[in-house]
């Protein structure tokens, strides 16, 4: 079982903060990483896989530090949110290639049972250039877990599914943090994080802003106030209502 630890983690480029001293553990099940598009999200994931460097903390895998540390790559499994293959490449030799790069002793093999798990072995032999966005995605997962790896990170795997492709991928997900694998996925949707994870992160403005179960995000995001802008034919007496309800605390005309 992996745990995957960021210790005073910040990343800039130039005068530009994307992440800022963000502390925190991902262990055994599902983590989810929830924050507003341009909050930091991707840049966090690239160097917890060790693609990117932190600017200043660090990032650890067990004990090892992911960044410089190529043997880390056979331990994650990473799925980018940007499409990561040749679109003339068929999926089955998209991640055969990734077997092979993982040093898979079986690669063959390997690769046909990555796509027998997400759904595509149909359409193994076509060319990913002809695929949808959803099958895309599903073949960037096979490819990230054709080496069985204990840990796997998901930069927003859901997007361009549709609704029967988004149930079964969470399956799959659910299936292998049951084995006791690590996951952690980015989302910027707050129900497909909800539905999904044991444990949330909350990122916004490249900062950590919570971390819990769903239930206590979900508390802490209803106590904020949340300001509404309504049309009406008799504003004053619209406004002499509402405020006689105990959960408004004030309005403005």
């Amino acid at each position: 079982m992996s745990v995957l630890s960021l210790t005073g983690v910040s990343r800039w480029y130039g005068n530009v903060v994307a992440v800022n001293d963000v502390t925190f553990e991902v262990g055994p099940g599902i983590t989810g990483l929830l924050g507003p598009n341009g909050a930091g999200k991707t840049t966090l994931l690239h160097m917890m896989a060790g693609f990117l460097a932190p600017s200043a903390g660090e990032v650890r895998l067990d004990a090892t530090p992911t960044w410089r540390h190529p043997g880390i790559y056979r331990q994650i499994g990473f799925v980018p949110e940007r499409d990561a293959a040749y679109t003339f490449l068929t999926a089955r030799q998209f991640v055969l290639a990734s077997a092979r790069l993982s040093g898979v002793a079986d690669a063959g093999p390997a690769a046909d049972r990555a796509i027998d798990m997400v759904g595509l072995r149909d359409a193994a032999d076509r060319a990913i250039g002809g695929y949808s966005k959803g099958m895309r995605q599903r073949a960037k997962v096979a490819a990230a877990l054709v080496h069985d790896p204990p840990t796997l990170i998901l930069d927003e795997p859901f997007n361009g599914m549709d609704p029967r492709q988004r149930l079964s991928m969470m399956g799959l997900l659910q299936a292998m943090a049951a084995d006791g694998r690590t996951i952690l996925f980015s989302s910027h949707i707050l129900e497909e994080v909800e539905r999904l994870s044991d444990q949330v992160l909350v990122v916004v403005a490249g900062r950590l802003a919570a971390s819990g179960d769903f239930r206590r995000i979900r508390r802490l995001m209803t106590d904020r106030p949340h300001r509404f802008t309504l049309r009406s034919s008799d504003d004053r007496r619209l406004a002499r209502e509402l405020l006689a309800a105990p959960e408004v605390e004030a309005v403005e005309l």
